[in-house]
């Protein structure tokens, strides 16, 4: 059922950790299947298109949900292919949102490349404030984070409550291993961004992501030597 349109954050919450609770051991359509139950059009999937494994579960569930992305104006080519994709072939509505500022319209008011000197501050304005924008009419948002990616996520919940926001976060996938991962799409024949497949084992912007090296976890690419892991959608 539905939760009513006048339901409180602190039922929400409340809500949200019984459900991680309950959840726990579920599968990730079992995960996806309650959250579409309980929020209906009030419920989205968020992407980075590094691949589109949440958004293709989603889809069973719910064909034609919306799938956000967050264009910043620094990724890679391959990725926007990658959401032009999966926007053509999928069953779902991909909505694409863009900061308030073009790159330009930020470098003249901050200086070039603000992501060398102040990463924290471009991933807030590029990333965290369109997202918060773009998520106003929702009360609950998927994302593909798995606990296995770093230490950083490794006590994620399948159903959690996002306290920034004030909405309801559901990582279906939370509990699946990158070998979970891979079996999955190859299983379904999943787009997933072409980076994957050129030592790229975690895909964001192009100016703040590399390659990863043998033994370095997926997010060891992502603002290598700065003591930075999050872009702070997710912490």
């Amino acid at each position: 059922m539905t939760v009513s349109q006048d339901v409180t954050a602190a039922d929400l919450k409340a809500l949200a950790e019984q459900a991680g609770r309950d959840l726990e051991d579920a599968s990730a359509t079992e995960i996806l299947r309650w959250a579409v139950d309980t929020f209906g059009e009030r419920f989205c999937v968020t992407s980075s298109m590094e691949d589109a494994v949440v958004a293709h579960l989603a889809s069973r569930v719910r064909p034609g949900v919306d799938v956000v992305f967050l264009d910043t104006g620094y990724h890679f080519e391959e990725t926007i292919g990658t959401r032009d994709a999966v926007d053509a072939v999928m069953d779902v509505n991909v909505i694409t949102l863009t900061p308030r500022q073009t790159v330009a319209e930020q470098d003249a008011e901050y200086g070039p490349k603000l992501h060398d000197r102040d990463p924290d501050r471009c991933c807030a304005l590029r990333k965290v404030a369109p997202l918060e924008e773009g998520l106003t009419s929702y009360r609950a948002w998927a994302t593909g984070l798995r606990r296995d990616e770093s230490p950083t996520r490794a006590n994620t919940p399948v159903v959690g409550w996002d306290e920034k926001r004030g909405k309801v976060k559901v990582s279906p996938i939370a509990r699946w291993t990158q070998d979970d991962v891979d079996a999955y799409v190859a299983e379904h024949g999943v787009l997933t961004n072409p980076l994957l497949m050129d030592g790229y084992a975690s895909v964001g912007c192009a100016p703040c992501t590399r390659r990863v090296l043998e033994g370095e976890d997926a997010r060891a690419g992502r603002w290598a030597g700065r003591g930075k892991t999050e872009c702070g959608l997710h912490g």
